[in-house]
């Protein structure tokens, strides 16, 4: 089976490194000296946007060997539907692989806006179906909707989504969308349905990735649980005859040597605040999932340590998820293999800043990942080229 790679593009801005917190590339954060793109030419804009940066984030990652990128949405992001359709055209095998709560979309307009950008790049188009983490995240959107429910809808919203694109006109009744006669010119229905990456942790959310990820999405975390985790949605899908593969998000340090590695943690680690060693707020089954692994009082970077190269302080030296790997080339790549044994068919990896990162682990990591068919290109579809 191929081995499907992705690399992570910021939508929000990067930071120069990543003990440094302060994001220096992108508008996101105000323009100063030694910001990038924009940044300034003799105390004025020097004309390139942030836009220029993700675009140049996504030609290092293909030349690098990724078969498309990740673009993450937050109330503080560019939105990735237009970033995708801007980026497009920059890539030329490239996929780009849209997050998105289902909530915030009418299923019938995600069918055209889907289609629509599948027949311009070609079929490159993936979904990150995300249902949110509650909290004050989610208010933002004005969604009020709670934990199951909010999946119960996400189930509801790929059915109709299915439904629309795979022929119509089609009909339905649910609790969340009720539609009649719904159908896509057909131009648009004929083009490839998106692959579909499903996150969630909790019950809810396993029997919704059940009956429709083509992946199940997961952080990284220790490799036990993950592994159980991995076999709850290997029952339930069974239940519906269904046999998903497996993705996992992973942040990356890699180095020469395992000591230089560490020792960019530790120059980080000497800026944190202790009082954000721990958090578990909002109703994230996955975010409170990760918190639980580090147990035991916190002296040190290395107590984040749960076993060998797996660091669960990355959420301290950047925003995101906890656990990531820092170690040599060599073992970085070494427990990539191991995720690969216990099922992973996909990897959406990242670090920072990551346009360098994207050269770097493209150039040392990936050659040494051992007997795998790692998948170098967007599988594009005949005909589907316009």
């Amino acid at each position: 089976m191929p081995i499907d790679i992705y690399w992570r593009i910021p939508t929000h801005g990067d930071q120069p490194l990543l003990r440094h917190r302060t994001p220096t590339r992108g508008d996101f954060a105000p323009t100063a000296p030694g910001s990038v793109t924009p940044g300034l030419r003799s105390g004025a804009p020097d004309g390139y946007s942030y836009l220029d940066h993700m675009a140049d984030i996504a030609r290092a990652s293909e030349l690098s060997g990724f078969v498309g990128g990740l673009l993450p949405s937050f109330p503080f992001t560019d939105d990735p539907w237009a970033a995708a359709a801007s980026l497009a055209r920059e890539t030329t095998t490239y996929r780009f692989m849209i997050a998105f709560q289902p909530g915030f979309l009418h299923p019938v307009q995600a069918a055209r806006m889907s289609a629509s950008l599948q027949r311009a790049t070609g079929g490159r188009v993936v979904y990150n179906i995300i249902s949110g983490g509650g909290g004050p995240g989610q208010l933002w959107w004005g969604d009020k909707v709670d934990h199951d429910d909010r999946y119960a809808r996400t189930s509801e919203f790929l059915d109709v989504l299915k439904g629309v694109w795979n022929g119509g006109p089609f009909d339905y009744e649910g609790r969340f969308y009720r539609v009649e006669g719904a159908r896509l010119p057909e131009p648009l229905a004929r083009q490839p349905f998106p692959e579909i990456y499903f996150s969630g942790s909790s019950k809810a959310a396993i029997e919704a990735a059940g009956r429709h990820a083509d992946y199940y999405l997961s952080w990284l975390e220790p490799f036990g649980p993950l592994a159980e985790k991995f076999d709850q949605v290997r029952a339930h899908s069974t239940t519906l005859d269904r046999s998903p593969k497996f993705a996992v998000r992973i942040d990356v340090l890699a180095r020469e040597t395992e000591e230089e590695a560490w020792d960019e943690i530790r120059r980080g680690w000497d800026g944190i605040d202790p009082s954000v060693l721990r958090d578990a707020t909002g109703d994230s089954i996955g975010w409170q999932r990760s918190q639980s692994f580090v147990t035991g009082k916190i002296t040190g970077y290395r107590d984040l340590e749960v076993e060998p190269n797996v660091w669960g302080g990355f959420h301290l030296l950047r925003g995101g998820p906890a656990f990531g790997l820092v170690g040599s080339y060599e073992q970085v790549a070494r427990r990539l293999d191991e995720l690969i044994e216990l099922g992973v068919g996909a990897f959406i990896l990242a670090g920072v800043p990551h346009l360098e990162e994207a050269y770097r682990v493209g150039e040392r990591v990936l050659p040494l990942l051992r007997g795998h068919d790692i998948r170098y290109e967007s599988p594009v579809l005949e005909g589907t080229r316009s």
